[in-house]
């Protein structure tokens, strides 16, 4: 079983490429608060309504202080496609190795229509100013999710 992290912990560090051609580093997000939201692949149902949800609430979480990311392990040129048709407005990283969602606990065994499978678990950590796991969710619904998040941290 992948190991979980948990409130307190330090945010497993990451420098993945964008679905823009650029690199994001969670370390040049020091100073703020991060969303960092972890989907199975790009241009799904599930996950083109959790990336749409974030879309549309991006300003309230931005006024409130929150930079969010999405992560998965599509390609760079899968997520510029995903950013393209639905005018995703955040960035997009990816995790072709899934090195990174190793070591957030976000990819391992999770239950698929009553079976076990080794997959992306789609979860979401806040992360603090100080780079460390403010709320670490897994298994988190596609529907509804943002709205949930938005109540657990307060943001009208």
């Amino acid at each position: 079983m992948t190991e979980r992290l948990s409130s307190g912990d330090p945010a497993p560090g990451f420098s993945l490429p964008t679905d823009n051609g650029d690199t994001l580093a969670l370390k040049d997000l020091r100073g703020r608060k991060v969303i960092l939201y972890v989907y199975p692949a790009a241009m799904t149902p599930g996950c083109t309504t959790q990336a749409c949800d974030f879309r549309d609430n991006l300003g309230s979480l931005q006024a409130a202080g929150y930079e969010v990311v999405g992560i998965s392990p599509d390609t760079p040129a899968k997520l510029a496609t995903f950013r393209e048709r639905d005018a995703i407005t955040f960035p997009l990283v990816s995790d072709e190795d899934k090195s990174v969602l190793t070591a957030y606990g976000a990819f391992g065994e999770k239950q698929l229509y009553g079976k076990t499978v080794t997959g992306v678990i789609r979860s979401t950590f806040v992360i603090d100013e100080s780079g460390a796991i403010e709320k670490a969710l897994y298994n988190v619904k596609a529907t509804g999710h943002v709205a949930k998040l938005r109540r657990d941290l307060g943001i009208d």
